[in-house]
C-alpha cells in the first residue's frame, strides 16, 4: 500500500530550500561587498596618514582580520606597507617593506591612531646613493665580500671608501680610506660627504631604529623595528584636517 504524501512534503518544503539558498548567497555577496568597501575606506585613510613619514606611492595590505571589525572596535590588527622612491631625511631612491602590527584607530581615523610594534626592511641601491650625495660623489660601488663601499669623488680621481654600522640603534658611518694619488682628501670635503650618508641612514619614520645593516653587491639593505608609536591622522597641504573618514 503507497501514499503521495511524502511526495508532496517535499514537493513543499522545494521553495523553502531554494529561498533560503537565494537569501544566503545575497547575504555572503553583501557581506563581501561591505567588506571590499571597508578595505577600501581603510586603505585610503592609512595610505594618507602613513605618506606623510614614508613619501607617496604607498601599498597596503592587511592581515587575515575582516576589516569590517574595525568599524566597531577600531582595531585594525596587521597591516604591511610597501613603498619605492621613499626620501627619508637627504635619501632618496629608498624601497621600503614594512610590517605594522596592532593598529588601534582614533574616532574612524580621523583622530590617527597608534602602533603597537612594527619592522621594516630598506633597500638603498647604489644609484639611489649616488643621486643622494649629489655633486660630490659621480660613482658608487659596494662590495658584499667587504661590507664596504667605494665612493669616486673629484670627477672620479679620488676614491673614498666607506663602512656603516649600527650602533645602539643607529647607523653611523666610518671612512676607512680618503685618498688621492697617496695623499688624503680634505677634510672637510670627506666630512660633508660622510655627513650626508649618515643622516640618510639615520632618518626613519614611526620611530624606528636600526636592527642590521648590510653591504651588498648592489648597495645597503637596512633592517628596522619599532615600539609603541603615534600614527598621525593625514593633513592636506595647509596643514588643516583632511576630510577623510575610515
Amino acid at each position: 500500500m503507497t501514499t503521495q504524501k511524502p511526495a508532496r512534503s517535499r514537493i513543499g518544503r522545494r521553495p523553502l530550500v531554494i529561498a533560503l539558498v537565494v537569501v544566503a548567497i545575497l547575504l555572503v555577496a553583501a557581506i563581501g561587498g561591505t567588506e571590499a568597501y571597508a578595505r577600501h575606506k581603510i586603505s585610503n585613510c592609512i595610505s594618507g596618514a602613513f605618506e606623510q613619514q614614508m613619501g607617496s606611492g604607498i601599498d597596503v595590505g592587511f592581515g587575515a582580520r575582516p576589516i569590517l571589525l574595525s568599524y566597531v572596535d577600531g582595531k585594525v590588527g596587521s597591516v604591511t606597507v610597501d613603498s619605492e622612491d621613499n626620501k627619508f631625511g637627504p635619501a632618496v631612491g629608498m624601497v621600503v617593506h614594512a610590517k605594522f602590527n596592532d593598529i588601534e584607530l582614533v574616532d574612524r581615523g580621523r583622530g590617527g591612531g597608534t602602533i603597537g610594534s612594527s619592522s621594516a626592511d630598506v633597500t638603498w641601491n647604489n644609484d639611489g646613493i649616488r643621486e643622494t650625495l649629489g655633486t660630490m660623489v659621480s660613482g658608487v660601488r659596494s662590495s658584499a665580500s667587504t661590507g664596504v663601499l667605494t665612493l669616486d669623488v673629484l670627477g672620479g680621481l679620488a676614491q673614498l671608501e666607506v663602512q656603516p654600522m649600527v650602533r645602539n640603534g643607529n647607523i653611523t658611518v666610518d671612512t676607512k680610506s680618503a685618498q688621492l694619488l697617496g695623499i688624503g682628501l680634505p677634510t672637510d670635503l670627506v666630512q660633508g660627504i660622510v655627513e650626508t650618508f649618515t643622516q640618510s641612514l639615520q632618518s626613519y619614520p614611526l620611530d624606528m631604529r636600526a636592527q642590521e645593516v648590510k653591504v651588498t653587491d648592489d648597495g645597503v639593505t637596512v633592517h628596522l623595528s619599532g615600539g609603541k608609536t603615534t600614527l598621525d591622522s593625514a593633513s592636506n597641504t595647509s596643514g588643516q584636517q583632511s576630510d577623510f573618514t575610515c
